[in-house]
């Protein structure tokens, strides 16, 4: 029988939220202030998984998400979804602590929409949903104290007059302090159970799974410790996220862990029922690999090599905030990505239209050939590893002259002149030791390295594994443009 390893993606998925239809499983995950947002990713055998469409284009187009007005959404945007199927529509619901408001989406096709988007004040911190037996549907949420609050029959809005309280005072079945958020709530077998992730602030503790239940949605919970447990890396806790049931009965948790600067990856854990409790992994450890849940059913997979040749761009990539749609084509030059500046950036902070992908460890390089003939005095491309260290290789033009540059949040950390308009720009990266080096070339022969190497580090920040992003912007006049030939990508 085949088996997998666990982690089963090395990249940046953080709060999945899992559900089966069928013999089809989906699910949706956090990608903060990237768009289009909420990924809706497919999966027959729970561990390939592709993206088949996200659940919006853009959440708003306040200050926030433009980068206009010295705003930005870096660590915030939309969060923690809650996926959940019944009776033919599909609901995902999260936060976004820009707006400050709570979304509700609901569409009849998960993979092709249109959802339909309901708005409701205020922040239900990491909620889940709950459609009871009895037509009621509920939200449970909060961080500390959790707490219940009841939506209309429909899920568009709160229910005027419906219940409204909080049902766990303190979640912390360890005894440890710990601050409990990441609700998944569920009902089973006439018991109502919610999977909380546990954040312990004593000792070095890591983070915990916690379940509690209760046989009334509003009565007295109990809980308990269900995983302890780090697979061997950096006492970093698997936990946080929901269960799911395959077709053959068995069950399973889907979690993640923080991984360093690749992000929260997901990690599948087997699951048994003992005197009506979930009890996971094996011995009350994760499997490092086991025999695959299902048959294998490979699918388009999540790593893509781009080469810009249709008329859309590829869903496994995403705008760094929202796209100015004027200033980026795939027609201008077929076959090629043009990013023309139209805004003033300061850094690559605020500069729009930054496209990036996921990058993937262990170990993963990204290649891109730009042409940067038609730069402006001021403008600055390249290639970026994005998060708050960011580092980038890129071409800056100063007057007639065009320096190769390595950059870092502290500076320029390198400039040589550059020969020749089209180079090809290369970014290796290491997270078995988190370090990123570049390195560029004028014939696509071999590469020579620039720069040196540069640490990166997984911050609250931004909240994101590092991405890898193609970039141009102009610090002195607008309507300068580079070409993108290309966005390829190779993990071993």
């Amino acid at each position: 029988m085949k088996t997998f390893v666990n982690p089963i993606v090395l990249s940046d998925i953080p709060d999945p939220s899992v559900i089966r239809v069928g013999d089809v499983f989906y699910m949706t995950s956090t990608t903060m202030y990237f768009t289009p947002g909420c990924p809706v990713m497919k999966s027959y055998d729970l561990v390939n998984w592709e993206i088949v469409g996200y659940v919006y284009d853009t959440l708003s187009d306040n200050d926030h998400m433009t980068l206009t007005g010295g705003k930005h959404d870096y660590g915030r945007g939309s969060w923690a979804s809650s996926l959940r199927y019944h009776n033919g529509t599909f609901y995902v619901s999260f936060v976004a602590y820009n707006t400050g408001l709570t979304y509700i989406y609901q569409t009849e096709d998960i993979e092709n929409g249109p959802w339909r988007k309901y708005e409701i004040p205020g922040i239900y911190h990491d909620m889940s949903l709950l459609f009871d037996d009895d037509g009621r549907v509920y939200m449970v949420y909060g961080a500390g104290a959790i707490k219940l609050i009841e939506l209309t029959a429909d899920a568009t809005g709160l229910k005027p007059g419906g219940l409204n309280k909080v049902i766990i005072d303190h979640a912390d079945p360890s005894g440890t302090g710990s601050l409990a958020e990441g609700c998944h709530i569920y009902k089973l077998d006439g018991k109502y159970y919610i999977f909380i992730i546990a954040w312990p602030r004593v000792g070095s503790g890591r983070r915990l799974e916690v379940c509690y239940r209760a046989d009334a949605i509003d009565g007295v919970y109990e809980g308990r410790v269900v995983l302890d447990d780090n697979i061997g890396y950096q006492n970093a806790g698997v936990a946080q996220g929901g269960i799911v049931d395959a077709p053959c009965g068995q069950w399973f948790a889907f979690l993640f862990q923080d991984h360093g600067a690749v992000g929260r990856v997901p990690v599948l854990v087997p699951m048994a029922w003992e005197d009506g409790w979930p009890v996971l992994g094996v011995d009350g450890k994760v499997p490092a690999e086991m025999p695959c849940p299902l048959p294998p059913r490979p699918l388009g997979g999540l790593i893509h090599q781009e080469t810009f040749d249709g008329p859309e761009l590829h869903l496994n990539l995403q705008w760094n905030h929202n796209p100015v749609h004027g200033d980026w084509s795939l027609a201008a030059r077929p076959g090629w990505l043009r990013l023309t500046t139209g805004h003033i950036a300061t850094s690559i902070y605020d500069a729009r239209n930054t496209l990036t992908k996921r990058t993937f460890g262990p170990k993963c390089s990204v290649t891109a050939v730009m042409d940067a003939a038609n730069m402006k005095d001021g403008d600055v491309a390249g290639l970026v590893a994005l998060q708050d260290e960011f580092s980038f290789i890129g071409v800056r033009q100063t007057g007639a002259k065009k320096q190769l540059i390595i950059e870092t949040k502290e500076g320029t950390a390198e400039a040589i002149h550059l020969s020749q308009d089209v180079v090809y720009l290369t970014a290796d990266f290491d997270f078995t030791c988190d370090k990123v080096r570049f390195s560029y070339s004028y014939d696509g022969g071999e590469a020579k390295p620039l720069g040196g190497e540069h640490h990166m580090s997984y911050k609250l920040s931004h909240f994101t594994g590092y991405r890898i992003g193609l970039f141009n912007y102009a610090t002195s006049e607008i309507g300068g443009y580079v070409d993108f030939d290309g966005f390829s990508l190779t993990v071993g």
